[in-house]
């Protein structure tokens, strides 16, 4: 299994070089409130149904506790993933 790395704004992961699969978010402070805007979720072709998307959504909101942000998800993957997780639906906005 490919291990995700971060990036600027991104968790990604790659395989023999080349990065397969990322999840994009912008940070930002609204009314005080710390937060990130998920912004976009892609697995490269071939790379489908292996639960990567999945991985790198756990990973945006195990960063989101981490630091103590909510997460704003246009990405209507990662919203999904997130509203149907126990453990992270309370951490959107």
């Amino acid at each position: 299994m490919a291990e995700i790395k971060a990036g600027t704004n991104q968790f990604y992961m790659e395989e023999d070089g080349e990065v397969i699969a990322r999840i994009e978010y912008i940070p930002s402070d609204l009314d005080g409130k710390q937060q990130i805007t998920i912004t976009h979720t892609i697995v490269n072709e071939g790379h489908n149904g292996k639960g990567l998307g999945k991985q790198l959504v756990n990973q945006v909101a195990e960063y989101a506790i981490a630091n103590q942000l909510h997460i704003i998800a246009e990405c209507s993957y990662a919203k999904k993933v997130l509203e149907n997780s126990e453990e992270y639906k309370d951490l959107l906005l």
